[in-house]
């Protein structure tokens, strides 16, 4: 066998595309409101209107220090994604940055942990929505009501992205302005303006053993309960390659939901421990709902379930569409099955939206084949997806960034501060993985996370290394002739 040419050879694998991250099978349909609301409703969720009390509990009232510290986290990662969008947009963001920076391996990890994190959370939301109705009307069963679930969200996520866009906005919409009522009545009831009910004043944030009750081991403790809360909001990255002008819509989008994120959080918390002492068994329970009763407004109970139905039911809807663009865009990409990059005529890409909802769905189905075995393992491996792509995004932006600024290229958009704001991201990410090596249960779920990533970066590497020989083999052969 006659042999070629390294050259050859290296000119060859240039022709296998490495990042293509266009989205030419998409129609941009989306709105700079709707993406903005999609990202509040992807952060305003169940965890902030449950799992908020436990983060409380931990802290006192000096968990508002956790969630500062989060949300500044939060708003630089957003900030670097911003201005990653408006010089290249694509469906897949973080794992399109993350392979133009760092290689195809990296892309594929990424984009992979995020569609199966994206997945087993589909499952657990549609659950969680189907055990609450169960309790209004036990004459259905659960899982007819995840199936009624999946199947309408199905529907909106197959009849294109602007209707899409439209039901996900008034979904994202509602739980936005159950928020705004809350701090409303809120401060009314701080202020002493509701009557028969006496002011409360801000005594609480000091009385009880003070602000801070368990110091800065409680701050830092809560600091990785809150963290948590505020993923979701990535999916604008996602949905900006679908609309009409992403460089200019990034912008405000990220603007936007960066401010009224910290608004809402921090003004509810303040709420809830100004309102009630931090260590009132009610407030772990379910801090707004206690809030609510202790200002005797009627059918607390009712309208929370409600809203939780809402939040989960709202989420599930945006991890369908953030799951089918980004395993088109891995498609696309080459890192996935090509079938997965096909589009409808409204560009929907349909057999992505069906596989995220069938891998989902199966996940349902062994959750209720062995329960409390499956759903919470696989909860537990893909629980600090987060902080992997947080980190990731902000090791692309350096790297990227740095390349522009060596040749010279105009980015539509510069993030603030640069370097020292990305590296400050970056120190802060490593202090939240140190705390979480602390602790037993958040050190098992980030070990398990990593060695996720690690498998998916290992499956990537060799897929990798098959296809060049299977290239260079073809070569060969070729040459043979």
């Amino acid at each position: 066998m006659r042999r070629i040419p390294d050259r050859t050879r290296r000119s060859a694998m240039a022709e296998v595309p490495l990042t293509t991250t266009t989205t030419k099978g998409l129609h941009p349909g989306l709105t700079r409101r709707q993406i903005s609301m999609m990202g509040l409703g992807g952060a305003i969720g169940a965890g902030l209107f449950v799992g908020s009390g436990q983060a409380i509990g931990i802290a006192g009232p000096a968990v508002l220090i956790s969630y500062l510290i989060a949300g500044t986290v939060v708003i630089l990662v957003m900030a670097m994604l911003a201005e990653m969008v408006a010089a290249r947009p694509s469906s897949g963001a973080f794992s399109s940055f993350a392979q133009r920076a760092m290689g195809r391996s990296a892309g594929s990890a990424v984009g992979w942990l995020y569609w199966i994190q994206l997945v087993v959370v589909i499952a657990a939301e549609a659950t969680g929505a189907a055990g609450i109705i169960e309790g209004w009307v036990p004459g259905i069963p659960a899982w007819l009501w995840v199936l009624i679930f999946v199947a309408a969200l199905t529907a909106v996520n197959l009849f294109g992205v602007r209707n899409y866009g439209r039901f996900e906005f008034w979904f994202a919409a509602i739980k936005v302005f159950a928020i705004i009522a809350f701090l409303v009545v809120g401060a009314c009831a701080i202020l002493g303006v509701i009557p028969g009910v006496p002011a409360t004043g801000i005594g609480n944030l000091v009385a009880h053993d003070g602000f801070a009750p368990h110091g800065i081991a409680g701050v830092a403790a809560a600091l990785l309960v809150v963290v948590f809360a505020f993923g979701g909001t990535e999916v604008v990255a996602i949905a900006a390659a679908e609309s009409d002008d992403p460089a200019h819509n990034i912008k405000r989008i990220v603007r936007e939901v960066m401010v009224r994120i910290l608004v809402f959080y921090l003004g509810s918390i303040f709420v809830i421990v100004t309102v009630l002492p931090w260590n009132s068994p009610a407030v772990l329970e379910g801090p707004f709902s206690a809030v609510l009763a202790t200002l005797r407004i009627p059918g607390v109970d009712l309208v929370m379930s409600l809203i939780v139905i809402i939040a989960l039911l709202s989420a599930m809807n945006a991890n369908i569409y953030g799951a089918s663009r980004m395993a088109y865009s891995l498609g696309e990409r080459g890192l996935a099955p090509q079938a997965a990059a096909r589009t409808s005529d409204k560009g929907v890409p349909y057999v992505a939206v069906l596989a995220s909802v069938a891998f989902g769905f199966v996940t349902v189905a062994l959750n209720w084949a062995f329960p409390e075995t499956v759903l919470g393992l696989l909860l537990n491996i893909v629980g600090s997806t987060v902080l992997v792509i947080w980190t990731a995004t902000v090791i692309s932006q350096i790297i990227l960034r740095r390349r522009a600024d060596r040749e010279g290229d105009a980015l539509p958009m510069r993030m603030w501060g640069f370097p020292w704001l990305s590296w400050a991201a970056l120190v802060l990410l490593g202090v939240i993985v140190a705390l979480a090596m602390t602790d037993p249960a958040a050190r098992t779920q980030l070990l398990l996370t990593l060695a996720l990533t690690a498998a998916l970066l290992g499956l990537a590497r060799l897929t990798r290394a098959r296809s060049r020989h299977g290239v260079i083999k073809h070569l060969d052969d070729s040459s043979a002739q």
